[in-house]
């Protein structure tokens, strides 16, 4: 296939060909929606590696490898290690790129797929996490600029923490965190449970461990980017307008910056000063808290006891974006009671919920350290239990009786 010339899907959505992005005159192959005539380009080939000019060739080998050269030069080949038998490349519905062998139908079985080699964007049935056995991840980094798809600073990603999550990453900087999968939804954007675009599907076992998101309506269309200013964006295709429409993007509230209040502090965007200590801690720094400065975080207004006679407690917080997971212990196997015994028994363990809110509540998250990136949300949002001193929970008894007996 030449420049100019274009491969199309069977039902005609998806087409590849060659592209010049923005106002760059750099040639460069990737895969586009055919029919709509606000061009987004929904997956680059040759991200690093720029054809200076019309001479690009891609090419399907008998060893069922596709390459691009350039004048007979190299610039871009997949790398499939499995037995080629009349291989075929082509596009499907779905927007995947595949190689296959001649009457194969079996995802599993296919040679080689773009669908596990993604660039910025993420469509319906695509993966964004991990395949643990092979130790394939499904990230999604940005173009540097609307003029240039080479991979930018700005990522989404999954790590593998023991309750894991998922994160847009700026360089080695988490910017935004989704929060862990909770059963329903991702624990830091409850707003989005209730869509009527798309359903989340969350697959976690040995296997892999991965995101991805079907259509309510398969007339939609619909995907997700990320770009260089460091958010995450839905957009959906209105035909109407003729246009695309941002259905939402993340971060995109004050509390949804990363961290922003430090150890044990709480993003309460209702509040004039965003960031509040939770109930039984203090600013570290009161002087740089008052004045905005907010990153020092807080500490515990008493210490924790964690034995003997007046031993520590737990006080429960509602609706709540949980926190970062780094240092985190799971059990999907013992209930919320259970989890509390264990969190009990442990001195460092300094909160603990259900990792599963669905039907009541099952399974165990337990965290150690201190607590960061959580905010509090006006609808929606998770229960946790956090570790209190004794003396910490009578002064919070004394507070409640007080206000129950002046109503």
């Amino acid at each position: 296939m030449s420049d100019g010339e274009t491969l199309v899907s069977n039902g005609g959505s998806y087409e590849l060909g060659f592209f010049s992005p923005g106002n760059s005159q750099k040639r460069y192959l990737g895969i586009w929606y055919k029919n709509i005539p606000v061009k987004k380009v929904l997956w680059v080939v040759n991200r690093v590696n720029p054809i200076n000019d019309s001479s690009g060739i891609l090419t399907l080998n008998t060893t069922g490898n596709l390459l691009l050269t350039q004048n007979g030069s190299l610039v871009w080949y997949t790398n499939s290690h499995r037995k080629a038998q009349n291989p075929v490349a082509e596009i499907l519905e779905s927007g995947n790129l595949v190689i296959r062998n001649e009457g194969e139908t079996n995802k599993e079985e296919y040679l080689w797929q773009s669908f596990d080699d993604p660039s910025d964007t993420l469509l319906p049935g695509m993966k964004y996490g991990w395949d643990l056995r092979t130790g394939l991840e499904w990230r999604y980094t940005c173009w540097k600029s609307p003029d240039d798809p080479s991979p930018g600073d700005v990522s989404r990603v999954l790590k593998l923490y023991n309750y894991p999550e998922f994160y847009i990453m700026k360089g080695t900087q988490k910017w935004f965190r989704f929060g862990p999968w909770n059963g329903l939804y991702f624990s830091g954007t409850p707003s989005v449970y209730n869509n009527t675009i798309f359903y989340f599907n969350m697959i976690s076992n040995m296997k892999e461990i991965y995101y991805t998101y079907s259509l309510a309506n398969s007339a939609t269309i619909t995907f997700t980017v990320t770009n260089e200013t460091g958010k995450v964006y839905r957009y959906v295709w209105t035909e109407d307008d003729q246009n695309w429409t941002t259905f939402g993007y993340y971060p995109s509230e004050f509390c949804d910056t990363y961290g922003l209040c430090g150890p044990n502090g709480n993003c309460v965007d209702t509040q004039t000063q965003v960031c509040q200590c939770l109930k039984g801690f203090k600013p570290k720094s009161p002087q740089k808290w008052n004045s905005s400065n907010w990153h020092g975080g807080c500490v515990r207004n008493e210490p924790l006891i964690c034995k003997g006679k007046d031993k520590d407690g737990f006080n429960k917080f509602e609706g709540l974006k949980v926190p970062d997971s780094t240092h985190t212990w799971l059990d999907m196997s013992i209930d919320l009671e259970e989890c509390k015994v264990k969190c009990l028994s442990d001195c460092s363990c300094m909160a603990y919920t259900n990792s599963d809110i669905r039907n009541g509540g099952s399974g165990c998250v337990m965290w150690f350290g201190d607590l960061i990136d959580i905010r509090q949300f006006q609808s929606g949002g998770q229960d946790l239990y956090i570790r209190m001193p004794a003396s910490e929970l009578g002064k919070l008894k004394i507070n409640l009786t007080l206000f129950f007996s002046f109503c």
